[in-house]
Formats: structure tokens, sequence, C-alpha cells
């Protein structure tokens, strides 16, 4: 039974993460934010995943998805900067979602775990942006972004489109829980957690 417990995950947390990496590229820049910031909801399968068998299958998927997305596309600065980025806030995402959810029970745990995932990620994006993302982008394809026009990006630009993309994500994936919950509680045999 546990054999069948663990290739049944395992090819759950491949399917999940194949529609993660295909849902990457359907993705699309927010009128106001720079073009380079673009919403996809890769984290939507990610956060079944998490759900299910824990945060850190959700975290399975998110790298899965960026190293599969990675190689298909390759990179600007040669190194994938833009996926390790995707990795660490759907990370976040994901975990805190799930952590959150699974010590407040029922819709209201989830709600309260996507709001202070969304916001946590937002800050820490914010913050990995302006001394981590933005100086390798600046060093790796001599993008120069510095002093007050860097602070704004971050502050106008990077924290309030995490937020967004946040909402966005929680919106989506909220009706498409109410619906999957049933089968999810099957699945994981946990009711307590969904």
């Amino acid at each position: 039974m546990a054999k069948r417990f663990t290739t049944a995950k395992l090819t759950m947390v491949s399917l999940l993460s194949c529609f993660a990496f295909l849902m990457q590229y359907l993705d699309f820049p927010l009128p106001p934010f720079p073009a380079f910031l673009r919403v996809d909801f890769s984290e939507v399968p990610a956060l079944v995943a998490g759900l299910l068998f824990g945060p850190w299958m959700g975290v399975l998927v998110e790298f899965i998805k960026n190293l599969l997305h990675f190689i298909f596309t390759g990179s600007e600065a040669g190194l994938p900067i833009g996926e390790m980025s995707n990795f660490v806030a759907g990370s976040i995402f994901v975990v805190l979602t799930v952590w959150i959810a699974r010590r407040i029970s029922g819709l209201k745990g989830l709600i309260s775990g996507l709001i202070v995932a969304t916001a946590v990620m937002a800050v820490v994006m914010s913050i990995a942006n302006y001394w981590v993302v933005l100086p390798a982008y600046a060093f790796l394809i001599n993008w120069t972004v510095e002093g007050p026009e860097k602070t704004a990006l971050v502050l106008y630009g990077i924290g309030p489109f995490n937020l967004i993309k946040g909402l966005l994500i929680a919106l989506v994936f909220l009706p498409l829980y109410l619906r999957l919950k049933p089968r999810l509680q099957q699945m994981s045999g946990v009711e307590r957690v969904l």
C-alpha cells in the first residue's frame, strides 16, 4: 500500500509540475507595470500539490516547473535569474498558504494563508529584487537601474505587482479549490487540512 501511495504521489506531482510548466507560458503583463513583470497562474498546481501532500511537494512542483522553463526557454542573462525569482516567490506563496491552512481549519484558514502569503511574498521579493535580482541583471546584461529609479521600480512596480499577482492567483484558486475540494479530500484522506 505504501509503495502504491508513493507511486500515486509521484505521478500526481509530475502531472501538476507539467501543468504548472505549461501554465507559465500563458503569462501576460499588467498595463500599469513594466512589461518584464508578467502574471501567470502556475502557482495553482503547486498549491494543489501542497494541500494534497504537504508544502514541500508544492515547492518540488515550483522547482520542476522552473527547471523545465529554463531548459526549454533559456535566459537572456545566461543564468536562470528569472526562474530563481519565480521559484522563491512561488515557494514562499505555497509554503505559507499551506502552513496556515493546516493550522486554521476550513476555508477561513485557506483564505488567511493566501492573504498572508501574498503580503510576505511581496515584501520578500521587493527586498530580493532590490539587493540581488536587479544587481544580478545589471552585472550580467548591463541593465543598470540605480538610485531613486531603482527604489521607485521596487516600491511602485515590483512590490505592488506581487501583491496584485498574489490576489489574482487567490481569486483563480479559490473557486477551483471549492469545486475540487471533495476529490482532494478523497485523495488526501485528511478532511481537517482541506
